[in-house]
């Protein structure tokens, strides 16, 4: 989801790998063992959990969490538990790194001290407030000042223990601090309306003139005002403390008038200061993106540019004159440049699957790769650029293929914990070799035959593309009859299906990395299965261990490679296929979630339960429980042609966050996911899977149906049309959740990051336009066939770029000179925005 800022929309992302922990503190009691996972938030709403780590006080995760970040928040927290014997949840520390100071962290290994967790600390939301002094004459002539604070609203309050009645009280501090008054309190909701004024008399002028005051500095700088909320509670505990801010009367001015939205803050005194690692520490590796999109006809030029590359012809089966090298592009050129190929790959394969030119793309550098590769047995073994793309198109056309095709299986192996371990050093006491090698036989040979009977599931992008490759591989090596297996087998078996299984939760197959024994039954898997379908010429010699080896004289060679060719010419096919004579249930999502009952009876009570929800590409279902989606009885479902719409609903309509609505024929199902990335995820999947149904509303409610009425349009019939567009549009190609514009983005900022390699690279071409030798070592680096065109193509690219850079400068000066330092959008407080203010301040100072 884009946050709009005057034609520019801002994307936040985040890519967090959880590694381990250590120095936990040791459980009180005889057993000093911890069973602890690891909770990753925005703010304090849970997105992400690893699974439990049991009986550790240093426990490894190794789990890998990405998501869009759907809202604007301060802080990305990390929360350690301790689950003890009677499943309660005990927090020993956190990990608090706010907005601001995430790119200090940037793709970087670094060891966090754990904090203590104090309810206290737990702040989030903001305040709005109005301040207006005035003198009064009192009736015996004396003049004194009265302080008028308004308390209007509150936006984004914490839920204590699920519920938040807050209310405001408000004081004034100075030598001696005035009683609280206090709002009324508002029930459920955490974005309360109060418009509340409270008055307060100031004994003392406040001003900093001694010549007309006789008073200490000191003594205005005590005078401020002190607004805290908290969450009224019914428990003998007392109030909740939710947040607060000070406000210095100072802030006044001659005018004696301010008005702005503040940040809620933590007490001063939030608890004793903690040594450094008493609570232990967490390793993590952040990468946190935010991307600055403008409308689309900003990025014209350099878009057209990159699609160009698309456009090279591919000659393979007879020779072209007159045709530039693809090395002339600038898809290929940002390949040549990138430090690393994927950051290159990733927005570029994006890109051309958005705009349906992947395939023509793909095919022209892999040709060039092809053409210059030596040896038959190397190819495509490199991390090229050619290679990543592939890889990466094959992540994004190809996860649903992967689901049905791999996940059962995988699913069963992480369940029955059968003992595969084949290495006579590593096995256990209790355990047999033979029984764990034919454990580990019956797996490969499963796992083996679901990918060989898979063709007709392959995507046909990814067939499209392997039909290029067996072609370019078979024109290249003539004599090497094998090579045009080989060159598919090198991605489908050893980039695709092998990584899969080797750690299925990269690939959406398992929700987190398995545990240690069932993660060695997969790593022995993927060895068999990448060697099977490799079709080396001697493959007992591909294996170092020796165990290996023995076990891979259980599999008749010939009968496995047979397999594998006839598997390779399906997929590498150029025919196609009806998808849907072959289509299969596919389960696509699953997961707890809570419904709004949809009873029809009028006078019936509308409560929301817990159900396990389940989507496959036939149909979306709700259970009782999870054990009962194994079998029949569904409590509901919902054939995928009847989803005539999946959209946010208002929270306004029952008081409760992160709802969403699926809209039938003749009723709207709404359900509340337990966060904000889960609700994004189960909207987007299900607008997906119903894109294709010609049914699709053009029009929706936003809010609910209830007391006779739509909340939204105030319409009374409960059938009439919906009242605001629908957000969901019908795609073009698969893709769907793909952003052209966005990605360019990425693309530019790449290209302005690595512009010094650009520049050298255009000295390269015009000193090779020169001369051209084999003592050309100072630009050896840099694949460049035709200098002069690619010298023409870096000019095109640079000046795009510079363009780019030129709106993105003025767009930030603009925002600069309009935003106001107490908006809703940037509260007082915000030290992100306070960083930005003085980082403009100072390019302003020294700008033409």
């Amino acid at each position: 989801m884009a946050v709009e800022e005057e034609g520019l929309r801002v994307f936040q992302s985040v890519k967090i790998k959880i590694g381990e922990a250590k120095n936990i503190p040791p459980y009180p009691g005889p057993n000093r063992m911890r069973d602890c996972y690891c909770t990753v938030n925005l703010d304090q709403e849970e997105v992400f959990r690893t699974k439990i780590i049991e009986k550790s006080l240093c426990p490894f995760y190794g789990e890998d969490f990405y998501c869009e970040i759907p809202r604007s928040f301060r802080h990305l927290s990390f929360y350690i538990f301790d689950r003890d014997v009677f499943r309660r949840d005990s927090s020993i520390g956190k990990v608090a790194v706010k907005k601001e100071d995430l790119q200090k962290y940037h793709g970087k290994d670094t060891w966090f001290p754990l904090q203590p967790v104090s309810a206290d600390s737990e702040v989030q939301g903001k305040v709005h407030l109005e301040l207006r002094l005035s003198e009064v004459i009192t009736d015996s002539g004396v003049v004194c000042h009265k302080l008028a604070t308004r308390v209007l609203e509150c936006q984004g309050l914490p839920i204590v223990n699920g519920q938040c009645d807050p209310y405001a009280a408000v004081s004034l501090l100075g030598p001696s601090r005035s009683e609280a008054k206090k709002t009324k309190v508002k029930r459920r909701t955490n974005n309360p309306q109060f418009d509340e004024v409270f008055f307060f008399e100031v004994t003392r002028p406040l001003s900093y003139t001694k010549r007309q005051f006789d008073i200490e500095e000191e003594d205005v700088d005590k005078l401020a005002l002190r607004v805290e909320l908290w969450n009224a509670s019914n428990l003998k505990f007392g109030d909740e403390f939710l947040g607060g801010v000070r406000v210095p009367l100072r802030v006044l001015g001659q005018a004696g008038v301010h008005e702005a939205w503040y940040f809620l803050q933590p007490r001063d005194n939030v608890g004793k200061s903690v040594k450094a690692d008493e609570l232990g520490s967490l390793r993590l590796n952040i990468i946190y993106t935010e991307d600055h999109v403008f409308p689309s006809e900003h990025y014209s030029p350099l878009r057209d540019l990159l699609l160009q590359s698309a456009h090279v012809e591919v000659c393979v089966l007879h020779v072209c004159e007159q045709v530039c090298p693809v090395s002339t592009s600038a898809a290929h050129i940002l390949g040549e440049v990138c430090r690393e190929k994927q950051e290159a790959a990733v927005p570029l394969v994006r890109l051309f699957l958005h705009y349906g030119k992947i395939v023509p793309f793909v095919s022209a550098i892999a040709n060039a790769e092809v053409n210059r590769t030596q040896d038959p047995n190397t190819i495509f073994r490199g991390n090229s650029l050619t290679s990543k793309c592939i890889d990466e198109t094959m992540k994004l056309a190809g996860m649903h293929y992967l689901q049905v095709t791999l996940k059962p299986i995988i699913d069963e192996i992480c369940t029955d914990h059968k003992p595969c371990e084949i290495d006579p050093v590593k096995l256990k006491e209790s355990e047999n070799l033979d029984t764990n090698r034919e454990n580990l036989r019956q797996y490969v040979d499963r796992i083996f035959n679901v990918i060989t009977t898979s063709g007709v599931r392959c995507p046909t992008v990814m067939c499209d593309i392997f039909f290029s490759l067996r072609e370019s591989a078979a024109t290249r090596f003539q004599v090497d009859q094998d090579v045009r297996y080989t060159a598919v087998s090198s991605f489908i078996f050893l980039r695709f299906f092998a990584p899969a299984i080797l750690s299925p939760n990269l690939f959406q197959l398992r929700p987190h990395h398995p545990d240690p024994c069932t993660s060695r039954t997969l790593t022995l898997i993927s060895k068999t299965i990448q060697t099977l379908g490799s079709l080396a010429k001697s493959k007992s010699a591909n294996f170092k261990e020796s165990y290996m080896a023995a076990f891979y004289d259980y599999f008749n060679e010939q009968k496995y490679a047979d397999a594998v060719k006839n598997f390779l010419d399906l997929i590498s096919s150029s025919g196609k296929w009806d998808q849907k004579s072959i289509e299969t249930p596919i389960m696509l999502k699953e997961g707890f979630m809570i419904k709004r009952a949809q009873g029809r009876n009028r006078f019936g009570m509308k409560n929301f339960k817990k159900r396990w929800f389940r989507l496959t590409n036939h149909e979306f279902t709700y259970h009782k429980t999870k054990g009962n989606a194994k079998g029949e009885g569904a409590l509901c479902s919902i054939p995928i042609e009847n989803i005539l719409a999946v959209e946010r609903l208002e929270e306004e309509s029952f008081k409760m966050k992160n709802m969403f609505q699926v809209i039938q024929p003749e009723r709207a199902l709404y359900i509340q996911a337990n966060n904000c990335v889960e609700a994004r995820d189960w909207i987007d999947i299900l607008t997906k899977v119903s894109q294709c149904n010609r049914k699709r509303l053009s029009t929706y409610h936003p809010s609910a149906y209830l007391n006779g009425h739509w909340l939204c349009c105030k319409v009374s019939a409960d059938s009439a049309p919906g009242c605001t567009p629908c957000t969901g549009g019908v795609p073009a190609n698969i893709q769907l959740d793909v952003d052209g514009d966005r990605e360019t983005e990425r693309i530019y900022s790449l290209f302005s990051t690595y512009m010094s390699k650009l520049v050298k690279m255009q000295e390269a071409c015009g000193s090779k336009s020169v001369y051209d030798g084999p003592e050309q070592e100072e630009y050896s680096s840099f694949v460049i066939d035709d200098p002069q065109e690619t010298y023409k193509t870096l000019k095109l690219i640079v000046a795009a770029v510079k363009t780019l850079e030129q709106q993105h400068t003025q767009y930030k000066r603009d925002k600069f000179r309009k935003t106001k330092y107490g908006s809703q959008e940037h509260p007082i407080g915000d030290n992100s925005f306070q960083c930005y203010i003085r980082q403009q301040s100072e390019s302003s100072t020294y700008s033409i």
